[in-house]
């Protein structure tokens, strides 16, 4: 059973991971590994140079139902969330797609013969190069535009509202990729490994779409809000 109450600082750090493993890949992207023993979330954010408030107005964000999050923006370290947001990406674009590309080669028959193979990994292609496109994007424009914000340098007249939103169009690449896999995969070969990828394309998928909740409902309106202070 996940907490229904917000974590705090004077929480332990085990107590975050135990109550909800999916919090791990918070912390991965706020740089603390394991191995905190019985420390509380605000030691082990102090000795590891990150943000308290930033890091606890993500992990609350992702265990509430409301994309209602004025309260914590005030609060946000924008350094820190975008560096959290940048490590994020250097784990879908480096390590979770490309491992889940390796995990399909070897589940499915990509024999010259087997075009339902074939079509599962064009598809698998496509939706890995929009979500470097989509992140790529942020990381030369979005976020370059707001470290020179919060410089008081030349924005050259970028404004966060100009954010394309193209997550519905990454989720209906997506979408194809799964029916294919579910719907007219031929049972034969090992349907275990092709299971366990079906399972890590789900997650991944799960994953994704909080890290754009994030993006959408905490990032954009702490943008928001230092560019109506640097009026």
């Amino acid at each position: 059973m996940y907490k229904t109450s917000k974590y705090t600082p004077t929480d332990k750090m085990s107590y975050l991971i135990c109550d909800n493993y999916t919090l791990l890949q918070v912390m991965s992207r706020f740089v603390l590994w394991l191995g905190f023993g019985v420390k509380t979330v605000q030691e082990v954010c102090r000795e590891n140079g990150v943000d308290c408030r930033t890091f606890l107005a993500v992990v609350n964000f992702m265990i509430e139902d409301s994309d209602r999050m004025e309260d914590d923006v005030k609060d946000i370290s924008m350094p820190s969330l975008m560096n959290y947001l940048k490590q994020a990406h250097h784990y879908f674009l480096d390590f979770c797609l490309p491992t889940i590309r390796r995990k399909l080669i070897e589940a499915i028959d990509c024999s010259t013969e087997n075009e339902v193979a074939f079509l599962i990994l064009k598809f698998f292609d496509q939706y890995a190069g929009e979500v470097r496109k989509h992140m790529d994007y942020e990381d030369m424009n979005v976020f370059t535009y707001v470290e020179n914000l919060m410089a008081g340098r030349e924005t050259g007249g970028f404004r966060i509202s100009q954010f394309a939103r193209r997550h519905d169009q990454i989720d209906a690449t997506l979408t194809e990729l799964k029916n294919i896999i579910i719907k007219y995969y031929p049972a034969k070969g090992n349907n275990h490994l092709l299971n366990a990828v079906l399972f890590d394309i789900f997650s991944c998928e799960q994953d994704l779409a909080s890290h754009c909740r994030v993006e959408d409902y905490l990032f954009v309106p702490a943008v928001l809000r230092l560019e109506k202070e640097g009026k």
